[in-house]
């Protein structure tokens, strides 16, 4: 039985799904595709034993969206070992309860933007929100970078103006691939074990969806249509390899999926359909 927090907090993830999932099918119907997401449904088996949650993997492969997917969960249960002392409030007591979105989609045109976007709730000990969202175009525009960070930051600003700039550091200081040297993207914003009062906080994760639904969908129409040829395709296909390495190396959702025996297939959709490496 999930108490009113947890309970409101997997609705809201669960609606943010569905308007998502909805404004992408348009996008779809827009470029004459009838592509449409297919969804899967999953189990989780606790290491106690008992029922341990699951979740929904949503995934499309269409016209626009060459593979966008887009996954809820809500999981509990307990951490395993040396896992739970990485937790934080877990030290001690290893149960848990985690609830969330999480969203990554890899374009067909070159000149549309990839993106991600994550928004969770946990409880541990204590309670906390987590997430953020980043856009990863192989071939940047400065106007798109722009709009992206400014609807982000106005979502922070209309709860904290320390909000954007603390965690657009964050961000820029995650998303970055030390073996490369190099960020994976133009960055976005990112915060962790945002705890205290759980209306403001849910509030803030809440505009967070919400200025990623206002802002993608219009940079993927604003570039969807223009031409591209081989070279940037290629430019693409390497860019998604560097996208690939920062997922399976260093990701820390990547990590607590697979450690909190998660959906397997559900944590990997992060991964590209087509990468290169030379």
């Amino acid at each position: 039985m999930l108490d009113d927090e947890q309970q409101a907090a997997r609705d809201w993830f669960e609606t943010l799904r569905d308007s998502i999932c909805a404004e992408f099918v348009k996008i779809e119907r827009e470029a004459e595709s009838d592509a449409g997401f297919t969804y899967t449904g999953w189990q989780r088996e606790d290491p106690s034993g008992e029922p341990g949650g699951g979740g929904v993997r949503g995934v499309m492969k269409g016209k626009i969206f060459e593979k966008v997917g887009v996954n809820v969960s809500t999981v509990g249960g307990t951490f395993e070992g040396e896992f739970a002392k990485s937790i934080h409030g877990a030290q001690d007591d290893p149960g848990f309860f985690a609830t969330g979105i999480s969203l990554v989609a890899h374009m067909a045109n070159p000149h549309v933007p990839a993106v991600h976007m994550n928004t969770r709730f946990l409880v541990t000990t204590k309670r906390w929100f987590g997430g953020g969202a980043d856009l990863n175009p192989p071939i940047p525009y400065r106007e798109d970078t722009d709009e992206f960070h400014a609807q982000l930051k106005a979502a922070c600003d209309a709860h904290d103006p320390d909000h954007y700039p603390r965690f657009k550091a964050w961000a820029d200081d995650y998303f970055y691939i030390p073996h490369r040297k190099v960020h994976r993207g133009v960055g976005g914003i990112f915060y962790d074990h945002l705890e205290g009062d759980f209306a403001d906080n849910f509030a803030f994760t809440q505009d967070i969806g919400r200025a990623f639904l206002d802002i993608f969908p219009a940079l993927v129409r604003r570039r969807m249509t223009m031409p591209f040829d081989d070279a940037d395709k290629a430019r693409q296909l390497e860019w998604r390899g560097r996208y690939a390495e920062f997922n399976l190396v260093y990701d820390r959702g990547t990590a607590f999926g697979l450690k909190t025996g998660g959906n397997v297939d559900a944590i990997l959709m992060s991964l590209p359909p087509l990468a290169s490496w030379d």
